[in-house]
């Protein structure tokens, strides 16, 4: 029996929106060199779009997102997300609707960026010592 999170995505992944279907139509192929999956289930959430190998995680947004108790769900949902080292990326289905192939050459844009960014530029200060150049 899978987990619940994992039936939710097949189900997510049946039923999905206009603007989930054109996005997907453009990331599908591996476009960039990067492989995205769709209704990929974090933990107890389960992501639109998500690629493993740079680890952002997109969201379309639709007009729910916006009403009742939405906007404190989703705030709670991408803190969650960024301190378990994952960079969302929220997208409005209009945008999408309006332009897919924009929106996701602007993914891949951002997947490759973070794929390819400097460690030691976001690691620890060196220990002491480390920052003394020995020249002679």
């Amino acid at each position: 029996m899978p987990r619940p999170e994992v039936s939710l995505a097949r189900k997510l992944r049946r039923t999905m929106t206009l603007p989930e279907v054109l996005l997907w139509q453009q990331l599908r192929g591996s476009p960039g060199g990067l492989r995205f999956r769709r209704q990929h289930p974090v933990g107890c959430y389960i992501a639109d779009f998500y690629c493993s190998k740079a680890r952002p995680m997109v969201e379309v947004d639709g007009a729910i997102h916006g009403v009742e108790a939405r906007p404190s769900r989703d705030v709670a949902r991408d803190q969650y997300l960024n301190e378990n080292g994952y960079r969302v990326m929220r997208i409005g289905a209009a945008d999408i609707l309006r332009d897919a192939e924009a929106v996701a050459a602007s993914i891949v844009s951002l997947a490759a960026a973070l794929l390819h960014h400097s460690p030691a530029a976001s690691g620890p200060p060196p220990r002491a010592g480390e920052d003394i150049s020995w020249t002679s």
